[in-house]
């Protein structure tokens, strides 16, 4: 049956729909959804809005995502470049601009953080230390900074090294700066799918002067199973526009700045 002949689904079996293909997602885009649905912007709204009040979803820039959801682990790195790119890149942008000359950087692992290398193009008088392959490769045709990686356990859904090798790694550098990504984080702090994630970016932290966590808004309220840096352990929070009121007061609250960016800000 062709697609325009199908009933259309009535709204619970949409939002059903919808709940089934945000599982094992970190978060789906309005856009995505009125085509996945064949349904107006509207009608994709108002399912957003009782799953919402039912608490099953939590809006986000532009989309959506489960509510509090616990992840077992993280999305692959393919998956995770297609979400959110417009703000990874404002994010990255406000990064690369707090990075003061010859200095000594750590770049966590992820899509976030392949934004912030982005934006590190031509800066040849930095020392850049990252876990992550994929940052690897784009600082190395793109810079000509003195780059380190730390080796360690291969993680290859995320492309990056993790654990007690890569952590020691770390341990050599006096770094100014640690760049910190997170897939789940709250006032609590962040929290990692795998122990040796959690050594590497603690590593980081303890061997750096400041400590900037940089992550998209979508990322607020998720959890993963184990715990890792508090908020405290950060000078600044760098994040976007979608983070609700009361989530900026609780990271205000834990000492951070709380840095908002939006899509095509400049600073």
């Amino acid at each position: 049956m062709a697609a325009e002949d199908r009933p259309a689904m009535i709204p619970a079996e949409r939002q059903s729909h919808i709940l089934r293909l945000l599982a094992g997602r970190p978060a789906i885009g309005i856009g995505e959804l009125t085509q996945t649905l064949n349904v107006s912007h509207m009608t994709v709204r108002r399912d957003l809005a009782h799953l919402a009040r039912s608490g099953r979803v939590v809006p986000v820039s532009g989309g959506v995502r489960l509510a509090d959801p616990v992840l077992s682990q993280e999305a692959p790195h393919h998956a995770k470049a297609a979400l959110h790119r417009d703000i990874k890149l404002a994010l990255g942008a406000r990064a690369a601009a707090t990075v003061p000359p010859g200095a000594a950087l750590y770049l966590d692992a992820g899509t976030t953080m392949l934004a912030v290398a982005d934006a590190l193009t031509g800066r040849d008088d930095l020392t850049i230390v990252t876990n992550d392959f994929v940052v690897l490769e784009r600082l190395a045709a793109r810079t000509r900074a003195v780059i380190h990686h730390t080796g360690g356990l291969l993680d290859r859904e995320n492309r990056s090294a993790i654990g007690e090798g890569a952590a020691r790694a770390i341990g050599a550098f006096r770094l100014d700066i640690a760049f910190i990504s997170s897939s789940s984080f709250g006032a609590r702090g962040l929290s990692v799918t795998d122990p040796g994630k959690g050594q590497v970016k603690e590593a980081a932290v303890a061997n750096a002067t400041a400590a900037i966590l940089v992550a998209d808004s979508s990322k607020f309220g998720r959890r993963a199973p184990y715990a890792s840096l508090p908020l405290a352990a950060f000078s600044r929070v760098i994040t976007d526009g979608g983070l609700p009121a009361e989530a900026c007061r609780a990271v205000e609250a834990c000492g951070p700045r709380l840095d908002i960016v939006e899509p095509g800000a400049q600073r």
